[in-house]
C-alpha cells in the first residue's frame, strides 16, 4: 500500500484531532470584501432594496450572456427556483427524478402534489440512466428532471430524446453544475430550463439563492410574473404567484463572486490533483474523475468505498474523530427518507445500483481554504484507517 506523507505538525490518532478547526464540505467562497462593501453603500444609499433591484439585473444579465442563454430568472434560493420552474412547466401527476440527488429535487414536486418517480442510476456517471427512465414512463408521467450531479453532465441527448419520443417535459436540475458545460456548451440551456443554485455551500454564491435559465422566452416572462406574486406593474396581478424575489444584496454577494470564480475553481482543481495523488494506487477508495472537457468546477471531492457500508461508515467515524467533517452525500438516496420510504416502501426494488452507491461514498472537504498539507493529512488518515 503507498505511504502518504502526514505533516509533522499534525498528529493522526493522537490525544486532539488533527486538525483544530473543523474542515467541511461545502465551506463557503468568499470573494473582495471591498468590493462587496461598496455594492453594499450603493444599495444603502439608493434603498432599493429588494423587488427586482438594479444589482439583480446586473447579476441575471451577467450570468445569462456567461452561460449563453437568451434568460436568466434570479430567485431567493434554488429550491424555490425548482418549484417554480415546475409549475411554470405545468408539470403534474407524475415526473421521473434520480432517487440519488439532493432531497429538495423531489420535495419541489411533492410539495405542489406530484408524485416523484425514482429511476435508477448509471454506477459510473452518477447521473440518471435514460434506460431506467424508458421503464418508469406511465401513462400519468408528464416529465423528466435530470441532474448533473457533482456538476458531470447528465445524459443530455439521450433524456431530450426520450423526452421527444413520449411527449414530456425536460427541465435539469443544475445546481451543482454552474460554469461547466457538455458537448462544448455551457449547462444552462438544455432542456425548456436549467435550475441554479447559489446557496453558501456552491462553488458561486450569493450567500443564498438561485435562478433558472432558460431559452424560452415565454417560460421566462411566466416565471418572473410568478416569483413576484403575479404582478404585472402596480396593482395588476395576472398570474398565481408566490415571494420568489433576490434581494439586491445577494445579487452584489453574486456579483463579487462571479469576479472571483476563477480563483475559485483553481482552489478546487488544486486541491482534487492533490488527493487524486494521495489516492493513486490505493486499495479500497475510488476517486470520482472529472473530465476536462466538460470545464469541472471540481467542487466536489468524492470517494467510492469500495468495501461498503460498514468501511464507509468506519472511516467517517475516523474522519470526524479528527475533525474533519466528511458527508456521505445523498445517503440513504430520496426514497429511503421520509416520506418517500412510507410511500413507496418498494422503490428500492427499481434502485439497486442508487442504492449500492449511497451506501458506499463519501464527500471530502476542498476549496481556498485548504491546503496541499489539509489534503494530504485528510488521505493519511483515510489510509491508515483502511490498513488499520
Amino acid at each position: 500500500m503507498k505511504s502518504i506523507r502526514i505533516p509533522a505538525d499534525l498528529a493522526i490518532n493522537g490525544a486532539a484531532p488533527a486538525f483544530a478547526e473543523p474542515l467541511h464540505v461545502g465551506r463557503p467562497n468568499l470573494g473582495d470584501r471591498e468590493v462587496l462593501l461598496r455594492y453594499t453603500a450603493e444599495i444603502y444609499d439608493r434603498r432599493w432594496l429588494t423587488n427586482n433591484g438594479p444589482l439583480v439585473q446586473e447579476l441575471e444579465a451577467r450570468i445569462a450572456q456567461r452561460l449563453g442563454v437568451r434568460h436568466c430568472v434570479a430567485m431567493c434560493n434554488g429550491t424555490i427556483a425548482l418549484e417554480i420552474a415546475i409549475r411554470a412547466l405545468g408539470l403534474q401527476g407524475e415526473v421521473i427524478v434520480p432517487s440519488w440527488t439532493f432531497i429538495a429535487t423531489a420535495h419541489a414536486l411533492h410539495w405542489q402534489g406530484i408524485t416523484p418517480v425514482f429511476a435508477d442510476i448509471d454506477p459510473v456517471t452518477h447521473n440518471l440512466d435514460p434506460d431506467a427512465v424508458r421503464r418508469m414512463i406511465t401513462p400519468r408521467t408528464s416529465g423528466i428532471i435530470g441532474v448533473h450531479l457533482w456538476g458531470r453532465p447528465a445524459t443530455v441527448e439521450a433524456l431530450q430524446a426520450i423526452a421527444d419520443e413520449h411527449g414530456l417535459q425536460l427541465m435539469f436540475d443544475a445546481a451543482h453544475a454552474f460554469d461547466c458545460s457538455h458537448g462544448g456548451r455551457k449547462i444552462g440551456g438544455f432542456g425548456r430550463c436549467e435550475v441554479l443554485s447559489f446557496h453558501a455551500t456552491k462553488v458561486f454564491n450569493t450567500f443564498e439563492g438561485g435562478a433558472v435559465v432558460t431559452d424560452d422566452e415565454e417560460l421566462a416572462e411566466a416565471m418572473r410574473l410568478m416569483r413576484n406574486f403575479g404582478f404585472k406593474g402596480y396593482d395588476n396581478v395576472i398570474h398565481p404567484g408566490t415571494n420568489g424575489k433576490m434581494p439586491e444584496i445577494n445579487a452584489a454577494m453574486g456579483l463579487v463572486n462571479l469576479d472571483a470564480m476563477p480563483q475559485f475553481v483553481d482552489a478546487n482543481r488544486r486541491n482534487y490533483h492533490a488527493y487524486a495523488e494521495a489516492f493513486a494506487g490505493i486499495d479500497g477508495v475510488r476517486l470520482l474523475q472529472y473530465d476536462e472537457a466538460n470545464d469541472p468546477n471540481y467542487q466536489y471531492v468524492v470517494i467510492e468505498v469500495v468495501q461498503g457500508l460498514a468501511v464507509r461508515d468506519d472511516l467517517i467515524a475516523a474522519l470526524h474523530a479528527e475533525n474533519v467533517l466528511a458527508r456521505k452525500y445523498f445517503w440513504p438516496g430520496c426514497h429511503r427518507m421520509k416520506p418517500y420510504r412510507d410511500l413507496f416502501p418498494h422503490a428500492g426494488l427499481m434502485l439497486p445500483r442508487t442504492t449500492r452507491l449511497a451506501d458506499g461514498l463519501i464527500v471530502l472537504p476542498t476549496g481556498a481554504m485548504m491546503s496541499d498539507a489539509d489534503v494530504a493529512a485528510v488521505a493519511a488518515i483515510i489510509v491508515q484507517r483502511l490498513a488499520a
